[in-house]
């Protein structure tokens, strides 16, 4: 029989879990402060439960995180993770330290099921969803190794799109939201979608967390060449459920509009100007990322002159506009940039190298 892992049930279901051995529910409690408080995954340590109830659970469960391996660090403090979880594919996690916050950058597919042009972690294709034990474990792990410093952030912003595995994400951010686990504040765990318009309702009736739209065009027909699942979800339905989404959360709430700057591509003042016409009331801040480099792209970053003025237009227009600060793109571990070992299901890999190999030769 297989044995369950208990690392990443909510509460809830780690009740039920106890209640079908005919325990109470205040053991699902007990557990999760020793795997998260104490980062005790050891069943026979667990002292405040029966030696019995130990012994029966050491036959049905199991408690085991992904294997993390740190990478590379990146001169600005950054530090890359490999996530080993089940298979022969893995992911990478991001860690981001700054003075009085520790943002955690999770992965919640193997490669991702869309292809965004921008980005490297679509090229690689995609081959699987993560479990919401190998999510709730990049944590996990994260802290285990540096416990007097926690993770007061959580994004998920690493590979994968987080709504296509919506059941296992929405069970780990509600772990981790969990006073009895990690204890992150819902403001403070952010979800961040390529514009999966049904999710994002379901997200709305399951959680409140924070929401990261990843707009990247002003236009659908821009758009649909950036963020290829525009042509399903177009623009005007997105920014319909955008409304909908913080509707639910209350007037002092926002949701973050990332937008990528492409030289030449979605970086003019003319874009600047279409894109506060699509955002219009919404009650949002609006993230310029510089697009940052990888192999085979033709894609560049564009000057520090021409992100200003696009961020002017914005800001002139009564938008907040934050430029976001390039941290770990000397690892390869900015936004955009990560890449694990995906077996890939869909040959987008092959396709991307071939074409890449036809674009540069001569």
């Amino acid at each position: 029989m297989q044995r369950v892992n208990l690392l990443g049930l909510p509460r809830d279901a780690l009740i039920e879990f106890f209640a079908e051995l005919g325990e109470k529910p205040y053991r699902a409690e007990q557990l999760m402060k020793w795997i998260y408080h104490h980062y005790v995954i050891d069943f026979d340590a667990m002292s405040n439960i029966s030696k019995k109830l130990r012994e029966r659970l050491k036959t049905i469960a199991e408690i085991t995180p992904p294997g993390l391996v740190p990478l590379l660090n990146s001169s600005d403090g950054t530090t890359k993770w490999r996530v080993e979880a089940e298979g022969s594919s893995d992911v990478e996690a991001v860690l981001i330290p700054e003075e009085g916050r520790a943002t955690l950058c999770v992965s919640s597919q193997y490669g991702c099921a869309l292809d965004c042009s921008f980005c490297a972690t679509g090229k690689q294709g995609y081959a699987g969803n993560l479990t919401a034990a190998a999510i709730v474990g990049q944590v996990w792990q994260v802290n285990a190794e540096r416990r007097d410093d926690p993770i007061t952030n959580v994004v998920f912003m690493g590979m994968g799109e987080p709504l296509l595995n919506f059941a296992a994400v929405t069970d780990a951010m509600n772990v981790m939201m969990d006073d009895f686990a990690f204890g992150i504040s819902k403001r403070r765990v952010t979800i961040s979608t390529a514009g999966v318009v049904p999710k994002i309702y379901d997200l709305a009736e399951a959680s409140d967390v924070s929401l990261a739209v990843s707009l990247h065009a002003p236009t659908d027909e821009l758009r649909n060449e950036l963020v290829p699942i525009n042509r399903k979800y177009g623009i005007e339905s997105l920014m319909t459920a955008c409304r909908h989404y913080i509707d639910g959360l209350g007037k002092k709430r926002t949701v973050t509009i990332e937008y990528t700057l492409i030289d030449g591509v979605n970086d003019s003042p003319d874009d600047a100007r279409a894109l506060v016409e699509v955002l219009g009331d919404l009650r949002c801040k609006v993230n310029l990322i510089p697009f940052n480099p990888f192999p085979g792209t033709s894609y560049k970053r564009p000057s520090n002159n021409r992100i200003r003025r696009f961020q002017t237009v914005l800001l002139e227009a009564g938008l907040p506009a934050m430029l976001r600060t390039t941290r770990g793109d000397d690892i390869a571990a900015a936004c955009g940039q990560l890449v694990g070992r995906v077996e890939d299901r869909t040959r987008r890999a092959e396709r991307y190298i071939l074409r890449s190999a036809a674009t540069a030769a001569p």
